[in-house]
């Protein structure tokens, strides 16, 4: 397929060449070759953020499994910490996996390269398109080991044992990373069909959730004889449905819970920063756009979750910790209206 696509990429630019005599067809496919690089590192350097942004999506929604009384509200103030995993701050850029670029370093055919969760270090690669040099420094990560984001949650109790949940965060600012989450969801009670689960203060419920998860980063500057690319900025769209079954045990004020989560997560990724100078020749952006849909992906999750919720008056406090992959804690302060 890449190879497909470079083709085309040649083909649309001999046409515009035909026309502008601004290129010659050795330039073409250099500059075909530099943009099949840019889709290779997009996948490499992007899919650890958009896996994470998974994991801080699915934690914290259940409260309680207890079942809710009618048109009770009930409001949360979270905070999430994710913790990044050592393994997902890099990955190893070979000159044999690119076309166009190679690293600029003499001896040097491999080298550590950040993903977006990775540190504020950069790798600087070259390449000579139409007889003149084009140098790149790799994007740097967010360069934080443990990421925060607070966000609202509120609940509200409908018939049947049946509550309404609803998150939203605001746009989260890193360093070369926005971020924001936002979702629905449906939880049932399933204890109240079994009165001696109730007699016990035990609790069951069912959960189903659907949450968008927002990321952009910044991304490949690239200058050449024929003006910047417009790569500047690289958004992902992540669409996730999530089912949770969650049991507990009341003992007074305490309230102990576990949880174990089934998501499914699709990936879209596309470039939604300004446009280059190179889009006087050809509409480079939406080639590219149409291109990035091959890495486009679907994928699953099993987490597990526990959490505690101690009750003082009409608050309550609730760490929560989820756990698979990756691990990710929560922490909320509750008001029962």
């Amino acid at each position: 397929m890449r190879k497909l696509f470079l083709k085309g990429i040649v083909l649309v630019f001999v046409f515009c060449a035909s026309k502008t005599n601004a290129q010659s067809q050795q330039a073409l496919q250099e500059l075909g070759s530099l943009i099949g690089d840019a889709i290779f590192f997009t996948d490499k350097y992007i899919t650890p953020a958009t896996d994470a942004a998974v994991y801080q999506a699915a934690s914290g929604w259940v409260n309680t499994p207890k079942k809710a009384k009618l048109w009770d509200f009930t409001l949360g103030l979270h905070g999430n910490v994710f913790f990044v995993p050592q393994s997902d701050r890099s990955f190893r850029l070979s000159n044999d996996d690119l076309s166009f670029f190679t690293i600029d370093s003499p001896g040097v055919d491999s080298a550590l390269t950040p993903t977006t969760l990775g540190s504020d270090e950069y790798v600087t690669l070259i390449g000579e398109l139409d007889g003149s040099l084009v140098s790149l420094k790799t994007p740097e990560g967010i360069n934080m080991e443990v990421v925060f984001y607070p966000y609202l949650q509120g609940s509200l109790g409908l018939l049947y044992g049946t509550e309404l949940i609803v998150k939203y965060s605001p746009m989260i600012h890193l360093k070369n990373v926005d971020y924001q989450v936002y979702g629905l969801g449906i939880k049932h009670n399933l204890s109240q069909y079994f009165q001696g689960l109730e007699k016990r203060n035990l609790h069951l419920s069912a959960f189903l959730a659907y949450s968008k998860e927002d990321l952009t980063v910044n991304f490949l500057d690239v200058e050449t004889t024929y003006g910047n690319l417009g790569l500047n900025a690289l958004n992902s769209l992540i669409d996730t449905w999530q089912f949770q079954f969650n049991g507990s045990k009341e003992f007074n004020k305490f309230e102990l819970s576990a949880g174990f989560i089934i998501n499914t997560s699709g990936f879209e990724y596309k470039l939604n920063g300004p446009k280059g100078e190179i889009e006087q020749l050809f509409p480079l952006q939406s080639v590219l756009n149409g291109e990035l849909k091959s890495i486009a992906r679907t994928k699953f999750n099993c987490i597990g979750e526990i959490s505690g919720r101690y009750q003082f008056s009409k608050f309550y406090i609730q760490p929560t910790l989820a756990f698979g992959k990756f691990v990710n804690s929560n922490f909320s302060l509750q008001y029962e209206f």
